[in-house]
């Protein structure tokens, strides 16, 4: 169902329980799973995709479907592939159109045992799984890095460990460092030597881990922030010392005119005279979460900048950067895709305060989600500047349930 958002005076003033971090969530499901020990896990995400995963995980079905749940079907296909029993493992159609060869054929050179059941490459999976021996395997390091994780995740249960080495430059490499740093909180050997990671033979030890809010849905609060004309915005949860790469949000704002301040439990955002739309380049590789709101934020304060490190966004929910060039220049913003970047050319005139006075063209303000959380969510801001109508209202349930009644819970009319 369509939902249209506005806000009457664009001045923000609140506080806010962030929802936790579904990518903490969901590798200390995996990692529950797997250990000896029974242990609580404390702020678990309720965003659809840990609530599939953890479903799934005790499941005894011989068909599991992940219906969107990307993370999930990645760390299911290890983590089934050294069960013993026999699954099929699919998704729904959209998921049927994601690529996994990649992992398959590594686990397959571990000795796994899993078969396409349509088209080659992609899932549903048939898995017969069975003790798996590691050793060694060499990976392009430009490949999702939930794949990678996957891998880690099931390396400490395999008889020799696992020794990853990477071809190439690592993308996305917070995320691997996120698993690592879980691994060892849960007793794992695991360490970098030179381009790769070694993981010893053990077992997880049962330890008590409460989950971090999530840094992707802060920055959702960061260009609200951003576009606002004022804003005092409290969001707990978050932590100074984060394990998500996203964290590096709080840097990339700060030339968008919004101050970050920790305080006890979370952190405390405002406006900031300092406003930069002369960036020039902005690189994703690392945080591609983020990429979307960035890009529309960019779009709204009139910014020149061309976006990288986009790659992977070809290959999410949705092609993001077709689905971003296709809403913001229906929007009447100027955006070119060359490859896999994104240019956003400056092409509204703006106010003192360099945010666009006029947005949204007339008869323009319907806004397509393409099945996306993250665009529902990457899109919200805009609502600051003008109303605007947002045609799926139920796809941020992937990842961020209450994103509408925190958006409520501010100023924002959501109807």
């Amino acid at each position: 169902m369509a939902i249209t958002l506005s806000h009457s005076s664009a001045i923000l003033k609140g506080e806010i329980h962030l929802t936790s971090s579904k990518s903490e969530s969901n590798r200390a499901l995996i990692i529950q799973a797997l250990s000896a020990g029974v242990f609580d896990l404390e702020k678990l995400s309720i965003s659809n995709d840990t609530i599939v995963l953890k479903e799934l995980l005790s499941s005894q079905d011989d068909k599991l479907s992940v219906n969107l749940a990307g993370t999930a079907m990645r760390f299911l296909t290890a983590y089934l592939a050294i069960q013993n029993k026999e699954v099929v493992l699919t998704g729904a159609q959209r998921m049927k159109e994601r690529p996994i060869q990649v992992l398959v054929e590594v686990l397959r050179e571990m000795g796994a045992e899993i078969s396409y059941q349509e088209k080659e490459g992609y899932p549903p999976l048939k898995i017969r799984g069975k003790k798996l021996f590691g050793e060694k395997v060499t990976i392009d390091g430009g490949i999702s890095s939930q794949y990678i994780s996957a891998l880690l995740l099931i390396a400490p249960k395999l008889e020799k460990g696992l020794i990853i080495a990477f071809e190439g430059e690592l993308i996305s490499k917070p995320y691997v460092n996120m698993t690592i740093e879980m691994m060892r909180y849960f007793g794992a050997e695991v360490h970098w030597k030179d381009h790769s990671i070694v993981v010893a033979p053990g077992e997880y030890k049962g330890k008590g881990f409460k989950v971090e809010a999530d840094w992707s849905a802060a920055s959702y609060w960061y260009s609200m922030v951003a576009l606002a004309k004022e804003a005092d915005i409290t969001l707990y949860g978050l932590k100074k010392e984060s394990l998500q790469g996203d964290s590096v949000v709080q840097e990339i704002y700060k030339s968008f005119g919004v101050a970050t301040e920790f305080i006890e439990g979370g952190i405390r955002l405002t406006k900031s005279p300092i406003l930069n739309t002369q960036i020039s380049i902005l690189n994703f590789k690392d945080c591609p979460d983020i990429a979307q709101t960035v890009a529309v934020t960019c779009a709204a304060l009139n910014a020149k900048v061309k976006l990288t490190g986009l790659k992977t966004l070809r290959i999410k929910e949705t092609d993001r950067i077709a689905a971003l060039h296709t809403e913001l220049t229906k929007l009447g913003f100027s955006i070119d895709v060359e490859g896999d970047d994104i240019l956003l050319n400056s092409s509204f005139g703006t106010t003192q305060g360099g945010v666009i006075e006029s947005l949204i063209q007339e008869g323009s303000t319907s806004l397509a989600t393409y099945e996306d959380h993250r665009m529902a969510m990457a899109f919200a801001p805009l609502a600051m500047q003008n109303p605007i109508t947002i045609e799926d209202e139920n796809v941020v349930v992937k990842s961020y349930p209450n994103f509408w009644k925190d958006l409520q819970h501010v100023g924002v009319k959501v109807g």
